[in-house]
């Protein structure tokens, strides 16, 4: 049998409110994170055998189910169909799309005329810019607003540091950069030649939007926008209409846009309104007015203001749409003749299409108990063409031209599964579980039909519950190995999320958070007590926030879990949260709370935070990850929950830390490379459910 690493202990004691902690395994954060997510190879090298040790005993414990690992990677391989397209999207002469090669990791992006939209022509090979890199992702891929030049963004290590360049497309040629330190969202000004993008300061924050002139020496790029606040980030889009920039600052629950006139690059950003603490907005342009999408004035499922673009601060905002409780309006989209509405109601997500000229409005229908449904941004404002996309827990992604118009809905393309797949073969409901306080939790199932609903069939529950994120009820291939072999999947839509409401997502942050950590629970114990699980057979699965799900579930109620699937796990909340340097953690504490300065909110974090609350008990079988490269959940987090969990916990069962040390927080990068870290965690799920050697229904 393996012998597990033992992390060694070196007591690093923090006093705060008068009350100090003792930390044994606070020595894995290399005290130099800053370079290391430059470089991960600049690890402290005893904190990289640490890991690696632990790397090579996951693999041997789980080397008896490596014939199940490479069966479910085949298996999920053989449901992407390798020379994949999105459906083009026209803007002016060309229309533009995203492709797969056969047996390629990474995209093409490709345009075509629009006349011929076969013949098309790769603009970016992904593959042959990741060539040498273990890690690679492009970040955004834009061209310019007169089709010549091409400017894209690419993270070679994982850390979502991105460099920026440009490239010619008709010689092919890259005529700028790189501009590093960049985020991964360029915007062109209008003339074509001026490129405004976000810079990252040295705590990983993006903080400064800067003005660009192709060929110019990026040293003496202008600063446009510096955010002083280290608890807001600065984000960068290009309004739908193309006449401005918008630059949006903004922490969890505080908002604030800028305006950079895409004709006048040159010009000041212009403020629409200034920050007000609590309230969030967003704002589109259409002529002499702005649409502002907002929770003020206590629209806690925002409401849709209008405001004279000339002056459009907050005493001028006007009911477009008011506010409806219960209706959480989670999106808009701007057309110059309509104003289309993706919202949320009773969980469920609907389309709303409003005709400008008159106010005349409708919605598009669709059916079944859950869904997901995704408004797809264009490239032409004057379009009457609205494009979006519908799948369900069984049924592939289809995407929809919708014309509003005439309200004629055309399917454009249906999700292709190559090894097969018969939505009737499967079953999807909805059901309610009962909070501690009464709440009611909705819960979305998979179960391909026939499987036995006596509590006979292990459970696999997924959950979330942070920053207002919903979890959609939307179809996924790779799920499909568990529930082939007669495992029930199950969504816990949870308060922390934004699945019933706003104030679903309110319910569940700040002292509330516990309230997202019993849903799940209950969740749990609802599925059990309807036959639909047994208790000490349900594996719970999450990442990041939702890692932090897990850990305090494991804490709470190991009775109920056969096993743990913590992703990149947030985990050591409460150090975290006390150490303003990290990346996130000014900006996180409207989220968690800032236990430095209220000593309530460090009480509460340190009474749910996972590594905290480990005990000498048993708990249920754990696989945990990391990347090394992660800005968001930093790598010593995963790593020293195991370390502490493996010196407290009573049991025998497997506790496992495997970490990406060519990775971030997505893991790995390559659509194929990360269905090998797919397969590792779902072979484990099986192992622990005692379903290893079983093979799929169906023949996948």
């Amino acid at each position: 049998m393996p012998v597990p690493p033992r992390a060694a202990e070196r007591p690093r004691v923090s006093t705060l409110h008068g009350i100090d902690r003792s930390d044994p395994y606070a020595w894995l954060r290399d005290e130099n994170w800053q370079r290391v997510m430059r470089d991960p190879a600049a690890l402290d090298p005893e904190i990289r055998a640490y890991l690696e040790a632990e790397n090579a005993y996951a693999e041997a414990m789980l080397a008896p189910v490596g014939p199940l690992r490479r069966r479910l990677y085949a298996e999920m391989r053989g449901r992407i169909k390798e020379n994949d397209s999105t459906v083009p999207v026209p803007d002016g002469p060309w229309c533009y799309s995203v492709r797969y090669a056969p047996g390629g990791e990474h995209p093409l992006f490709c345009r075509a005329p629009t006349a011929a939209s076969d013949e098309f022509r790769v603009l970016l090979d992904g593959n042959r810019e990741a060539e040498g890199h273990p890690y690679f992702r492009v970040g955004a891929c834009r061209h310019g607003p007169d089709h010549r030049l091409l400017a894209y963004s690419l993270d070679r290590t994982g850390s979502e540091r991105y460099d920026l360049f440009v490239r010619d497309i008709e010689t092919d040629e890259v005529v700028d950069g790189p501009l590093a330190d960049a985020t991964g969202e360029p915007v062109w000004a209008n003339d074509g030649r001026t490129v405004f993008y976000t810079e990252i300061d040295d705590n990983h924050r993006p903080c400064r939007v800067r003005r660009h002139i192709v060929g110019t020496d990026p040293a003496a790029d202008a600063l446009v926008y510096e955010e002083a606040d280290p608890g807001f980030f600065v984000d960068l889009e290009k309004s739908a209409s193309g006449r401005f920039a918008i630059v949006t600052a903004h922490d969890h629950e505080t908002s604030e846009a800028w305006l950079l006139d895409a004709d006048a690059p040159d010009a000041a950003a212009s403020l629409v309104a200034a920050r007000r603490t609590g309230v969030e907005y967003r704002v589109a342009d259409h002529g002499d007015r702005l649409f502002i999408l907002a929770n003020d004035g206590g629209a806690v499922d925002f409401r849709i203001a209008e405001a004279p673009l000339a002056d459009p601060g907050h005493g001028r905002w006007r009911d477009w749409l008011a506010h409806r409780r219960g209706r959480h309006i989670v999106g808009m989209l701007v057309f110059a003749d309509h104003l289309v509405r993706l919202e949320r109601r009773s969980g469920l997500p609907s389309i709303a299409v409003t005709r400008l000229a008159d106010g005349a409005a409708h919605e598009i229908v669709f059916d079944g108990e859950a869904y997901d449904l995704r408004l797809v941004p264009g490239l032409e404002f004057a379009s009457p063409r609205l494009r979006f996309s519908y799948s369900s827990m069984t049924t592939p992604e289809q995407v929809f031209d919708y014309d509003m118009r005439t309200r004629a809905r055309m399917l454009r393309k249906t999700r292709e599964v190559p090894a097969g797949h018969d939505p009737a073969d499967y079953e999807s409901r909805r059901i309610t579980a009962i909070g501690h306080d009464g709440a009611q939790i909705p819960v979305s199932l998979l179960y391909r039909r026939g499987t036995p609903l006596d509590g006979g069939a292990p459970l696999l529950l997924y959950g979330y519950g942070a920053y207002g994120h919903s979890v959609p009820a939307a179809f996924s291939t790779n799920r499909l190995s568990l529930v082939d072999r007669g495992v029930l999947y199950a969504i816990a839509h949870i308060r922390g999320g934004a699945d019933c409401g706003r104030g679903w997502y309110l319910d569940g942050k700040l002292g509330r958070k516990t309230n997202s950590f019993a849903d799940f629970n209950a969740a749990a114990d609802r599925l059990a007590a309807l036959g639909y699980a047994r208790k000490g057979r349900i594996a719970a699965h999450g990442g990041s926030a939702g890692g932090m799900l897990m850990g305090a579930v494991a804490n709470q109620r190991p009775d109920l879990y056969a096993a743990i699937l913590a992703e990149v796990p947030f985990v050591d909340v409460l150090n975290t949260m006390c150490d303003p340097d990290l990346p996130l953690t000014p900006p996180e504490w409207p989220e968690w709370g800032n236990p430095i300065e209220d000593a309530e909110a460090w009480r509460t974090i340190r009474a749910y935070a996972p590594y905290e609350n480990i005990a000498a008990r048993d708990y249920p079988a754990i696989l945990a990850t990391a990347g090394l490269a992660d800005p968001r959940v930093t790598y010593w987090e995963p790593a020293k929950w195991v370390a502490r969990l493996r010196a407290l916990k009573t049991d025998a069962r497997p506790l496992l830390l495997h970490t990406n040390m060519e990775a971030g927080h997505g893991g790995a990068s390559g659509r194929f490379r990360r269905l090998e870290e797919v397969a590792r965690v779902y072979a484990f799920a099986l192992m622990a459910l005692g379903l290893a050697e079983a093979h799929p229904a169906g023949g996948s």
